[in-house]
């Protein structure tokens, strides 16, 4: 699965983030707002393990521009739309195959939408510079006496685990995801009910691809305070298939205790594939503050979708846990442990650090950041995968199935480093 964008027969001109700029507004009533951010990485793949020769390095720049802009006519009625253009300079293999062994797609809940690469254009030579657009928010929120309705590309996701999250599916992002701060915008109805002051209920509808209902989704989301303990509870129907879903959190002695599972049952809403079997995630942890400058969290993640041997990676690749319901773990029993510690009140330090039970292997993440300015942060971090090498290399193959030997150790090694102003 690689990330990519769909492309509808349908077009959304971003000229209509452009148009909500002439809406006759008084100043409060119009918000701008945006960002320039810089991630530049170097990654070194790995390579097969019988293979002599060094790894392949490859590199990427990427720009990312956001303009935002809220309206609001009145106080029942309100607009949100946003815009990103994002030119990258990148080895030419980036534009067919993601660096990753398995990643989760991304704009597969939109009705219709432009092909989001702008450069080069559709039969022309790749090179080395692409250029893609992005239309991700573009919404209208209408405020009732019962509740709230938001029609149109919105972020949905929910969720308490930290590195894991079972029921966050419609638009998730994976533990190495460099750029966390935006949900990719997702086409939805949606109606959100206050159940007292700590409780909602959340339901809609997510349109897939040319409004085909296997292509869509729909969920019931309940949340409630029982016992000083959120309780959230969802039945979600995407593509043919059913989950069942909880999120438990709550505080206990002084840390955050969290408990998120999903159940998903593959074609009880349509036609069930032959062969395709039901699987749970469960996802538990606990953090707390460790003094006025450190915060640590611990998690465990379980799996069912996933292998319990590293040579069985490759059949996981066309199950539908893979294809449609956003697993991207291969193994089935993970711990997690993560830690931030304030050096100064301007420079944060974090490290992160994954374990696959099923095969030891081990992906690290140390971080930092520094703001230098007001609205302006330098970063930079690594993440290096620990485990035995692929027996057969993956990237860029001829696409039959990689033979692994551990999940981290296929993953590249990449350092990058960061810059995001804010205005």
């Amino acid at each position: 699965m690689t990330r990519k964008r769909l492309s509808g027969r349908a077009r959304l001109p971003a000229a209509a983030l452009a148009l909500m700029s002439f809406l006759p507004a008084a100043a409060a009533d119009l918000k701008f707002a945006g960002y320039l951010k810089n991630y530049s990485v170097a990654f070194r793949l790995p390579g097969a393990e019988t293979d002599a020769a060094s790894p392949l390095l490859l590199g990427l720049s990427q720009f990312r521009l956001r303009l935002s802009l809220g309206y609001a006519p009145s106080p029942s009625i309100s607009f949100q739309a946003a815009y990103d253009i994002s030119p990258r300079v990148q080895d030419a293999l980036f534009f067919q195959d993601s660096p990753f062994v398995l990643v989760p797609a991304a704009g597969n809940y939109r009705a219709a939408d432009f092909r989001s690469l702008l450069v080069p254009a559709a039969g022309d030579p790749v090179r080395s510079f692409g250029l893609y657009h992005n239309l991700d928010r573009l919404s209208m929120t209408v405020k009732m006496t019962f509740g709230d309705l938001i029609v149109g590309r919105q972020p949905v996701a929910w969720g308490s685990g930290r590195v894991t999250n079972p029921t966050d599916i419609i638009a998730p992002f994976t533990f190495h995801e460099l750029d966390k701060e935006e949900r990719f915008g997702v086409d939805a109805l949606r109606l959100r009910v206050p159940l007292g002051p700590l409780g909602e209920l959340d339901t809609g509808y997510v349109f897939g691809r040319d409004f085909a209902f296997r292509q869509s989704a729909l969920f019931v989301r309940g949340k409630v305070n029982v016992l000083r303990t959120d309780v959230s509870l969802l039945l979600l129907g995407f593509r043919e298939d059913l989950l069942v879903g909880m999120d438990l959190a709550r505080s206990l002695g002084g840390s955050g205790v969290w408990l998120e599972a999903a159940y998903v049952l593959p074609g009880a809403l349509g036609r069930r594939e032959s062969g395709a079997s039901n699987y749970a995630r469960l996802t538990a942890g606990i953090d707390r503050s460790l003094g006025d400058r450190t915060y640590a969290f611990f998690e465990y993640h379980f799996n069912s979708a996933g292998a319990s041997q590293p040579e069985s990676y490759g059949t996981l690749f066309p199950r539908p846990a893979y294809t449609r319901g956003a697993v991207y773990l291969m193994g089935r029993h993970y711990l997690a442990a993560g830690m931030t510690y304030q050096v100064t009140p301007l420079l944060p330090a974090s490290g992160l650090i994954l374990w696959n039970a099923s095969d030891n292997s081990w992906a690290l993440s140390p971080q930092g950041e520094y703001n230098i300015a007001e609205n302006i942060y330098l970063g930079g971090g690594l993440y290096l995968g620990i485990g035995r090498r692929p027996q057969t290399s993956f990237f860029g193959g001829s696409g039959g199935v990689p033979i692994l030997r551990s999940e981290f150790g296929s993953y590249p090694d990449f350092a990058f480093l960061s810059f995001r102003a804010y205005f």
